[in-house]
């Protein structure tokens, strides 16, 4: 029999992902795991319609749908067995979210989820812990996106309590993120970790995975930089034109804008929780998605 085949559709409000991966058996054939197969990242930037407009224009709608299609072909020609599509911070705040939804559904048959901050945080949690070989001590796990930041506290492995804001990168270039939210943010973060010592950051998302390979002084082996070095790149890229950094830096246009206001995020919560690290595993919402459809499978079997 076939080994199974699952896909992410992960539709953030910077970027659209597809992730594919193939069930693989190790050599006692009894134990089973995941490879991936293939990712695709689009930017599609829907959060820069949402965010100033409240809408998702008709523009990105026909481009959406395009892309879905093109989704949907992709998956018949890897034969995915199962599949998941999860839309985050730019869909839930679109006030023609859901027309958008039936719209997708009817001509492309992909059935879109709206997942909610706690979910979305649970999710890359969940994912992570797995991929974690040292669960001592206390972390503050960071998802950051175009338009949230799913924050956990884990202390020793065990979530303690998942938070979400509507502070994200693409909704702090469009001036949407409120004075209130980041004050929100910090009187929580400050009241959480109150009684927990020696807190170090987890980071999650694209931008920082940007940082840390750009990051010169970092360590390799256990895949964190310290906040100094975040800070010092912060300040390098922090006066540049999204042109300079392209340049500079080597850093594509959807990157290149984003890449400053996840920085200050990252920064904030480091200087609210006195982390001395980032702690950076590759990653994401999508991987969390499969990750959740193999659990559930792997329970019927």
């Amino acid at each position: 029999m076939s080994n199974k085949c699952y896909a992410a559709i992960d539709i953030g409000s910077n970027a659209v992902r597809l992730l594919i991966k193939k069930e693989k058996e190790d050599e006692n054939l009894i134990s089973k795991r995941l490879s991936k197969v293939m990712l695709l990242r689009v930017p599609l930037r829907l959060g820069f319609d949402v965010f100033s407009l409240g809408e998702v224009s008709e523009i990105k709608l026909v481009k959406l749908r395009r892309l879905m299609k093109a989704f949907r072909q992709l998956m018949k020609i890897y034969e995915v067995t199962d599949y998941r599509a999860c839309a985050t911070s730019a869909m839930r705040d679109a006030k023609n979210g859901k027309s958008v939804i039936k719209k997708i559904l009817k001509d492309t048959g992909i059935n879109i989820e709206v997942i909610d901050g706690q979910e979305e945080a649970h999710m890359i949690y969940n994912n992570h812990i797995e991929c974690m070989e040292d669960r001592t001590g206390n972390y503050i796990y960071v998802d950051v996106g175009g338009g949230s930041t799913e924050i956990n506290l884990l202390t020793n492995g065990e979530l303690v309590q998942s938070l979400s804001y509507n502070i994200g990168t693409v909704r702090i270039l469009s001036g949407a993120v409120k004075d209130e939210t980041w004050a929100q943010m910090k009187d929580d973060l400050t009241r959480l970790t109150a009684d927990f010592q020696g807190i170090n950051i987890i980071g999650s998302g694209g931008n920082i995975n940007k940082l840390y390979r750009l990051a010169e002084k970092k360590d390799k082996k256990k895949m964190r930089m310290p906040i100094a070095s975040l800070q010092g790149l912060y300040d390098e890229l922090k006066p540049l034109t999204p042109e300079q950094r392209m340049n500079e830096f080597s850093l594509k246009a959807d990157r290149a804008d984003v890449i400053v206001p996840a920085a200050e995020i990252f920064l904030t919560i480091a200087n609210i929780v006195k982390a001395e690290y980032i702690h950076v595993p590759v990653i994401g919402l999508a991987d969390g998605i499969i990750d959740s459809l193999y659990s559930k499978q792997l329970s019927k079997e």
